[in-house]
């Protein structure tokens, strides 16, 4: 089970929508009574990242009044908060992924500039999302989200309690409702092996029922708080989980990873998903191991 013990972690880097991830970020840490600690990379000390000594001080003075503004930025949303910064010498997702250790949360914008610029949209972000052994929040949305009250999770079966736990206790800390969306889908057409009425009944009844399994620890363990269940057939369950995310405060997905995999590939769900939806996006990671007879795990909702 993903608990949060540690700080949460933000990286900033000047831009709108690190400035965005800030305030979001200061609002969670208030939220939950942890620090905020916020991160700005300058990759001097990354490949490729040697500069003058003329250049290099500029390089740092430029980030560390990046981190000032993000303090002030952070106070600003939520007055008292115990705020820190480093400006560090590592690539962005070194830097964010080594201060959040073992026990913390990520918060990054969808998109940046400077130590941030690649953010989701190429290596850096890639890295940080397929990496994180720890919760991590995309913030993303072009301006300040209007609140939904509702906090979505996209699950599949019982191995994704620990993203819908989380989940839940994030729509507590919101008042909001929780919403488990689960889908399943086949392909149609595969040469003249076309799925018959039986089988398409039996994969909606299979993933009710796995739903199901899934949500009734969550009702036993947070009585209080408002849960639905959506359980639908999509032709894409990337297409139709992105469609979801505009209609919630926080969508929540699992993403599973092969222990062995080269490079702990990102599925394509989590990767439609952290480029293309709506609202914050929390992946919460978890490993889970190859099969005995050596198929790769089905796809699912954060695959």
């Amino acid at each position: 089970m993903v608990d949060v013990r540690g700080p949460i972690v933000v990286g900033a880097d000047g831009s709108d929508t690190g400035a965005r991830a800030v305030r979001w970020a200061a609002v969670e840490a208030a939220a939950r009574g942890a620090d905020l600690h916020i991160v700005h990379a300058t990759a001097l000390d990354a490949p490729g990242g040697h500069r003058p000594d003329y250049a290099a001080r500029l390089v740092r003075e430029a980030g560390q009044d990046i981190l000032d503004e993000a303090v002030v930025q952070a106070v600003g949303q939520v007055p008292g908060l115990g705020v820190t910064s480093t400006l560090s010498r590592d690539s962005a997702a070194r830097a964010l992924l080594g201060e959040a250790g073992s026990d913390g949360m990520i918060v990054v914008g969808s998109r940046g500039i400077g130590g941030f610029a690649a953010l989701l949209l190429g290596s850096v972000g890639l890295r940080v999302a397929a990496r994180a052994t720890v919760p991590l929040v995309v913030v993303r949305g072009e301006h300040e989200p209007v609140p939904t009250g509702v906090v979505v999770t996209a699950v599949r079966d019982e191995r994704d309690l620990g993203a819908a736990r989380f989940a839940a206790r994030a729509a507590g800390r919101r008042k909001a409702s929780l919403r488990v969306w689960s889908a399943y889908t086949f392909y149609q057409y595969a040469g003249s092996m076309v799925p018959m009425l039986d089988d398409v009944t039996e994969i909606a009844e299979e993933q009710a029922s796995a739903t199901a399994r899934l949500v009734a620890p969550l009702r036993d363990e947070f009585p209080t708080l408002t849960v639905t269940v959506d359980v639908v057939r999509a032709p894409s369950v990337a297409g139709a989980l992105v469609d979801v995310s505009a209609h919630a405060d926080l969508l929540v997905i699992g993403a599973r990873r092969p222990v062995h995999t080269t490079g702990a590939p990102l599925g394509h769900v989590a990767h439609a998903v952290l480029h293309h939806a709506y609202c914050p996006v929390a992946m919460v990671p978890y490993d889970e191991p190859h099969r005995a007879d050596g198929a790769a795990p089905l796809s699912h909702p954060g695959s």
